[in-house]
């Protein structure tokens, strides 16, 4: 197929190679993915804005290799917004910051399938306003038995005084994730995300764990906080996963949750969904909440 030239917010973007199949057991191609960004631009672009963006791109389809990229390459359009961000070990790293539907779809078109975000925003790198805590199971965990963990980790959000969203991740589990006010660093953040955890884990450790190393989970469900660390990241909203049925990430309304899988969404469901339902996480940064005073909440439970 020859290349096209797509105009979206004020930029010409050639497009190319669309007929290449990226997942070849769902007959999807390189074309099906550029249009899938296309159509969730309006709702995914505002959890992608200011933020530093690691890609997963995978040029030959989802059945090759592929590879995080979190430099932006040197042939980028001098359009495209990058981001020096400094590094713990020293140096930066120039990040692409995906502000419009323009950057989206010049991503997309360079193969890139999963976008993963900060949880921090690049004007205030040093101070999340994110705090994610990852339900990560292992194979063969009920669907139901993942609900009830994520209600747990939502329940202890706001006995704490954080407002809990919940995205199913596209993957095997789902991310129950908190708006914060950008008031601490990330040292604090995620002592607080660890603490929420571990409490989490305490009341039910024969389910949940925290260990870090998968021999010592055994067949229990992971809660990983390790999320909230600097230069650590989360699949973003609506990005589709490199994996068969080209699944979607989705946030989701927690009256939705019991109908709901970590993988029920796909490219072909999500523009039906975001014609007759709102993105449930539109307005999350209105509920920010202080972590400090969440710290203290937490630490009352204990007295």
């Amino acid at each position: 197929m020859a290349p096209q030239t797509v105009h979206i917010a004020d930029h010409d973007i050639k497009v190319s190679k669309l007929d290449k199949e990226f997942y070849p057991d769902d007959h999807f191609s390189k074309g099906d993915v550029i249009d899938h960004y296309r159509a969730v631009a309006e709702a995914m672009v505002p959890h992608l804005a200011g933020r530093p963006l690691t890609m997963r791109r995978y040029p030959d389809g989802i059945d090759a290799d592929g590879f995080f990229q979190k430099d932006a390459s040197d042939y980028f359009p001098d359009w495209l917004r990058v981001v020096e961000v400094p590094q713990r070990g020293g140096g930066t790293v120039g990040h692409v910051v995906c502000d419009d539907a323009a950057a989206l779809v010049y991503l997309a078109n360079q193969a890139t399938i999963e976008f993963h975000v900060g949880p921090a925003t690049v004007d205030e790198l040093e101070r999340p306003d994110r705090l994610v805590i990852d339900i990560d199971p292992p194979p063969g965990v009920p669907t139901a038995v993942l609900h009830e963990v994520a209600r747990r980790v939502r329940d202890l959000y706001s006995e704490v005084g954080l407002v809990p969203f919940t995205q199913a991740t596209g993957g095997r589990g789902y991310h129950v994730v908190a708006p914060l006010d950008r008031s601490a660093d990330f040292e604090f953040v995620r002592e607080l995300a660890d603490g929420i955890a571990d409490r989490l884990a305490a009341r039910d450790p024969e389910l949940l764990t925290t260990a870090q190393r998968k021999q010592r989970r055994g067949d229990r469900i992971f809660l990983d906080a390790g999320r909230n660390a600097y230069g650590q990241t989360f699949i973003a909203p609506y990005s589709l996963r490199a994996r068969p049925g080209a699944a979607v990430a989705t946030p989701l309304d927690w009256g939705e949750l019991g109908r709901s899988a970590p993988d029920r969404h796909t490219a072909a469901t999500i523009r039906r969904r975001l014609a007759r339902k709102a993105d449930p996480w539109a307005d999350i940064d209105e509920h920010a909440a202080a972590p400090a005073a969440a710290r203290d909440r937490l630490d009352a439970l204990d007295t």
